[in-house]
């Protein structure tokens, strides 16, 4: 991809080999992940999620000791834990931080002052403008609806264009991108690189539960479906009993606190313990064309030749 020219400011920006960032999956994304992503040439993330301090310290610690290539830690602003997170990161020494759920305006300041890139995940043009009014702030991720996880409403075909033509600093792509084709509509419609989420689910370096692996390599096109809309967080999983049951509970008018309590572990559930009939799997609609395991360096390796001959034949 660098050697194109498509993706060189990202790749620069970041100091990595490819503009391929792996997405910071709750649960999911830990330092074996993290490491194998950066080792391949890509941008590793650790999801801190709603871990504590000591847990993200602990990953900052072991990602140091198996890759010296950069990596970053993605930070849920909703975690009960943020401001400690924040510390942890500034304390270990990590350059670059992902934030999502939520306006990390108040921790700019502090992550300002200790040298840290901060990249926002934004699913609107209005939240891009947002971000880019703080320093700081040297890239967007922005984030389809076809993404896997929390979600926004707008589709990444049409979100892309819209808010690089908002803003005046990279953006990354994210949603229903998996392969070289994605990849090169990421960089038509004005993305400076891509992240994936998905795709690296079924990686082997991926410590998911292997009934997680299976639900995305046997998923389809249809296999996916958007539970909580109503509390105002709505998020894309693959269908099962969970998702059954959590959409009947919606369509009952259940209370913003009767679906949080049903839904409170579910995703630790799928991911940990392998129950992936009653735990929430997410993943995004690019799953049905995820159909086989690789390690992260074949995935990067495979995407970035099926990209180039992509461009190519155009």
């Amino acid at each position: 991809m660098k050697k194109n020219g498509f993706g060189r400011v990202i790749c620069d920006l970041l100091e990595i080999e490819y503009p391929i960032i792996q997405g910071g999956m709750a649960w999911i994304a830990d330092c074996d992940l993290a490491s194998s992503v950066s080792n391949a040439g890509g941008l590793g993330v650790i999801a801190a999620g709603n871990a504590p301090k000591e847990w993200v310290v602990d990953q900052i610690r072991k990602t140091k000791s198996l890759t010296d290539k950069p990596f970053a830690v993605n930070i849920m602003l909703l975690s009960p834990f943020v401001e400690d997170v924040v510390d942890a990161v500034i304390e270990e020494g990590v350059k670059i931080v992902i934030t999502g759920a939520g306006n990390p305006g108040k921790y700019f300041k502090k992550l300002n002052e200790n040298g840290v890139k901060i990249i926002p995940v934004v699913p609107s043009v209005s939240q891009a403008i947002r971000m880019v009014r703080n320093d700081g702030v040297i890239a967007l991720v922005a984030e389809g609806a076809e993404a896997g996880g929390h979600i926004g409403v707008t589709n990444t075909m049409s979100l892309i264009p819209q808010i690089v033509d908002a803003v005046d600093i990279p953006v990354i792509a994210a949603g229903g991108i998996a392969d070289g084709r994605g990849a090169a509509a990421a960089f038509c419609l004005g993305a400076s690189g891509i992240q994936l989420g998905t795709r690296f689910l079924v990686a082997d370096e991926c410590n998911v539960s292997e009934g997680y692996k299976k639900k995305v390599l046997d998923a389809k096109d249809t296999s996916t479906t958007v539970t909580g809309a109503t509390t105002g967080h709505p998020v894309r999983v693959i269908k099962n009993k969970f998702a059954k049951k959590f959409k009947s509970l919606e369509d009952n008018n259940a209370s913003v606190e009767e679906l949080e309590k049903f839904g409170a572990g579910s995703l630790r559930l799928a991911v940990v313990d392998g129950d992936v009939d009653n735990g929430s799997v997410m993943a995004g609609q690019i799953a049905g064309l995820v159909k086989k395991r690789e390690t992260c360096k074949d995935i990067i390796q495979d995407l970035v030749e099926h990209y180039r001959a992509v461009v190519e034949s155009l």
